[in-house]
């Protein structure tokens, strides 16, 4: 690598000498690997998902859940061969895939670890902030996208993450995503085969942005075609306090989702998932402490 322009940043660091936006060097960092409950029903099943932590991130969400390894840095170096042991330590634990999360700082070395594949799926779990460019050398390589729609409002995406360009780059990026695997499939066993979950997290205050949101996803997919999952596990978390944004140092009320949910089931959007309240819970959030690295 000489200059970085792997996501829509374009930080043009060299990250052989110093990290670039992401936080993070060349050298891949992992916070965490092991068997993940709490994804949607068709990617962990009843065995887990195979879940590997990268560290750092290109987005710069006040209010992200895994802030210490996103922006705090934590995590441990492994090489692309320890990866590779990774995955089949993973696999051999009964994982039905291999869940890559927050991965596109790192997808050259990546692709090097996906040379032969691992036997099961492979997830790219993302925050929907990718280079087109980049996925597409994921071709082949990469069975189900994850990825996030955060925001149709790119004020709230400049404000809380960072991101003013983050609605019409994510879009690109979903339309490469759905381009790679085409319809969603699944298996004898009722799991995701292949495909592509659009994920959208509600944030307190935020009920038009999530509107829009659904709308958009409504108009551009067919059913069949893609799967939706609405989130409400927003707790505040990361930069969140009430002295920096006070207007999400809260929870998602009744009334809000309530109000996003009949929302989802009159777009016509057939296929996908919701959260209950449960889901907002410190409960669900993983220990970032080099377990399985």
């Amino acid at each position: 690598m000489s200059v970085c322009e792997l996501c829509p940043r374009r930080c043009g660091i060299d990250r052989s000498m110093t990290p670039g936006y992401c936080g993070m060097t060349d050298e891949i960092k992992i916070a965490r690997a092991g068997l993940h409950f709490w994804e949607e029903p068709v990617i962990s099943g009843d065995k887990g998902s195979g879940t590997v932590f990268f560290s750092g991130c290109n987005l710069r969400c006040v209010f992200c859940q895994n802030y210490n390894i996103s922006s705090g840095g934590n995590g441990k170096p492994v090489t692309v061969e320890r990866l590779k042991e990774i995955y089949q330590e993973l696999v051999a634990k009964g994982a039905h895939n291999i869940n890559l999360v927050t991965p596109g700082h790192y997808i050259e070395p990546i692709i090097k670890s996906l040379e032969k594949s691992p036997g099961v799926p492979v997830v790219w779990n993302s925050n929907g902030y990718d280079s087109v460019e980049s996925l597409r050398k994921l071709e082949g390589k990469v069975q189900i996208f994850l990825p996030d729609l955060k925001y149709a409002d790119n004020n709230a995406a400049k404000k809380y993450s960072g991101a003013a360009d983050y609605f019409e780059t994510a879009c690109a990026a979903i339309d490469e995503m759905y381009r790679q695997t085409g319809d969603f499939e699944f298996d004898a066993d009722g799991m995701l085969k292949k495909g592509v979950i659009i994920r959208h997290l509600i944030l307190p205050g935020s009920i038009e942005n999530s509107l829009k949101v659904i709308d958009y996803v409504s108009k551009r997919f067919s059913p069949g075609q893609v799967l939706f999952g609405l989130m409400r596990q927003y707790i505040p978390c990361g930069m969140v306090s009430e002295e920096k944004f006070p207007e999400i140092n809260r929870k998602v009320t009744d009334e809000e989702y309530q109000i996003v949910e009949d929302a989802l089931f009159a777009s016509g959007i057939e296929d996908g998932y919701v959260q209950d309240e449960s889901s907002a819970s410190e409960a669900f959030i993983p220990d970032f402490d080099n377990t399985g690295v």
